[in-house]
């Protein structure tokens, strides 16, 4: 199935890190097993990130996911938009994550999601303290849908 993630109210190009150093080119992309990609700068208008991934279920009809996306341990399965500084030589210095629970997604939604191929998250990637969003991601500030 298309995971289609969109993301808006970016934060910006601008931010210090946790050690107070100013970043300049600040960018978010979703995680790739352990690599960013598909960044998009931290000033752009929105983000939109497409991801297959594969709904599963075992013999008792628990939920799975898998795909080069999907982070986590079974059961606590999860996509990371990564967050990070991009320097002059065009290397990505990850400095905070999100995590989208996919495990936290009602079942009867993923289901019907499966069944037509496609899942949408809208995110808001900006938070409460006006700063790249990190940590997990929960409602409101991410709404799981089916278009």
């Amino acid at each position: 199935m298309q995971l289609v993630v969109v993301g808006t109210d970016l934060p910006g190009a601008t931010f210090c890190d946790p050690r107070g150093a100013p970043l300049a080119n600040v960018h978010v992309g979703v995680q790739i097993r352990t690599e960013p990609a598909h960044l998009v700068r931290g000033d752009a208008t929105d983000a939109r990130w497409e991801l297959e991934i594969r709904v599963v279920a075992d013999d008792d009809g628990v939920l799975d996911f898998r795909g080069p996306a999907v982070q986590g341990p079974r059961g606590e399965r999860f996509v990371y938009l990564t967050w990070g500084d991009v320097d002059d030589a065009g290397t990505f210095h990850m400095f905070r994550r999100a995590k989208l629970m996919l495990s936290r997604i009602d079942p009867d939604l993923v289901r019907e999601a499966a069944r037509r191929g496609h899942l949408g998250a809208s995110v808001q990637l900006t938070d409460e303290r006006g700063a790249p969003r990190c940590a997990r991601v929960d409602p409101p500030a991410i709404t799981w849908h089916i278009d």
